[in-house]
């Protein structure tokens, strides 16, 4: 029977899993899923969680439950390739044959002092949750900033409008404009949305340091009721001390360089998904779908004693679509921008395709 242990419970380890129990080709198998929370969370929603639209039980999809399927709530506290180990929180440790890697992000602060310890985030449900709690205890005109004006930070800006409309919300941003990934129609568009409904962007911000409840944007002090950072993320902690340990190579974010099978140099056992594995494609729940469904392949292929094709297809990405509250949004599908209403009913679309037809 082949052992395959998948670390992490995100967009890209469900996938393959998904994939497997279904393939009716696989061969004799046990899946060990090591994920702490007791289900599949739909990270890409949230902001809405800590902006408080969106109640957490909305966000939330179970895992499968099949007889080759075995979910461990603990936590991982060291990977060793090696001895093909998987140590863990609670003492036990897990062997494996085939070992997949998904175990996401965090938040990456760039070394500015205090920006751990002393701002919000959104990079995992029960930190949204935190955030959602000092957010709704922010007294009646207070002030909120959030660092970085990417798409978390834009979406997060506005579900924060449309939750507490008599906030000061304030976007830092280092670059010209805000969403500087987009095509100018698309961030001025959503520039004008802030405008209208009484966002402040900074541009050109320098954050040189965080206080509790003090920004310092080019040294100067600012004083607010919460700070919520969306600046950048990068590999979770397990994954860096992995990459050295072990002498990975790693891209300009931090993430394991893998081959077209999505395994890093030297270890045939193992792969990388999601935010953990570099790519020509920007960080997705998308992408880390499609790399998932080409591991499971892999696996099954592999299992069987077969040769991985000479060449995988090119993963085909849809698009990115963005929210602005509930009611407008944005999007860039292939060559096509949208923008307005269209994008996000587009949106809330694939949202309740993904909840009610998962798998």
């Amino acid at each position: 029977m082949h052992h395959l242990v998948i670390l992490g419970g995100g967009y890209g380890g469900l996938r393959v899993i998904q994939r497997l129990l279904a393939d009716k080709q696989a061969p004799e198998m046990k899946i060990t899923l090591v994920e702490r929370e007791a289900y599949h969370s739909l990270k890409t929603e949230f902001y809405a969680l800590a902006a408080g639209t969106v109640a957490d039980r909305h966000l939330r999809i179970s895992f499968p439950e099949d007889a080759r399927l075995e979910h461990v709530c603990d936590t991982v506290t060291n990977i060793d390739l090696t001895n093909q180990k998987v140590e863990l929180q609670s003492g036990e440790p897990l062997s494996y044959d085939d070992l997949v890697i998904g175990l996401g992000c965090e938040d990456k602060h760039h070394g500015v002092p205090g920006a751990q310890e002393k701002t919000l985030s959104i990079q995992s449900m029960r930190r949204a949750r935190k955030t959602n709690q000092i957010i709704q205890n922010v007294p009646h005109g207070g002030r909120v900033a959030i660092v970085g004006g990417g798409l978390s930070g834009v979406e997060t800006a506005s579900e924060l409008r449309e939750s507490r409309t008599d906030m000061e919300i304030r976007l830092y941003d280092r670059g010209e404009n805000i969403l500087s990934m987009f095509p100018p129609k698309l961030y001025n568009y959503v520039t004008d949305w802030f405008i209208e409904n009484n966002i402040t962007i900074i541009n050109r911000a320098n954050i040189t340091e965080v206080d509790w409840k003090t920004l310092y944007n080019h040294g100067e002090p600012e004083e607010l009721d919460a700070i919520i950072w969306t600046a950048g993320v990068q590999p979770n902690k397990l994954v860096r001390e992995l990459t050295n340990t072990y002498e990975l190579e790693t891209d300009g974010m931090g993430r394991v360089v893998v081959s077209q099978y999505h395994q890093p140099a030297g270890w045939e056992n193992v792969f990388f998904v999601g935010d953990c594995a570099s790519s020509e494609h920007a960080p997705s729940a998308q992408l880390a779908e499609a790399q998932g469904d080409q591991i499971a392949v892999l696996l099954v292929k592999k299992w069987h004693g077969e040769a991985f094709p000479q060449k995988m297809p090119r993963m085909k990405l849809k698009g990115v679509l963005g929210s602005l509250g509930k009611k407008h949004g944005f999007g860039l599908m292939g060559e096509r921008q949208l923008i307005g209403r269209v994008p996000r009913v587009l949106k809330s679309g694939v949202l309740w395709m993904y909840k009610h037809h998962s798998g």
